[in-house]
């Protein structure tokens, strides 16, 4: 699981920036154009309001999940939750947790 996952990341990042960053290179980092335009339509809004809550569930997984299993940097799943999206953070800590799972088995 844990190439899957590192798969599931790289996907994660790459799919959604590929309409982001040709976006932010003809606008520039222009927040309130950004959210005008995400919330334009009401389905915009419909799948703009899913990401936001599905990035707050994931944070709030990430962290108890975390502690739960005494893990080390949450920061970079959080991280790419925040500046990627959900896409790329929950299979990144995902990654993580397997990858501590296994070295608590061979433990």
């Amino acid at each position: 699981m844990l190439k899957v996952y590192l798969g599931l990341v790289l996907l994660g990042a790459v799919v959604p920036y590929s309409q982001f960053l040709p976006w932010l290179i003809h606008h520039g980092p222009n927040l309130p154009l950004l959210v005008t335009e995400l919330f334009s339509t009401r389905m915009g809004a419909f799948f703009g309001l899913d990401v936001l809550v599905s990035a707050v569930v994931v944070i709030v997984f990430i962290r108890r999940e975390g502690a739960r299993r005494k893990m080390g940097t949450l920061w970079l799943p959080i991280a790419a939750t925040c500046l990627i999206g959900v896409s790329c953070g929950l299979p990144l800590f995902l990654y993580l947790r397997e990858r501590r799972l296994a070295s608590d088995i061979s433990a």
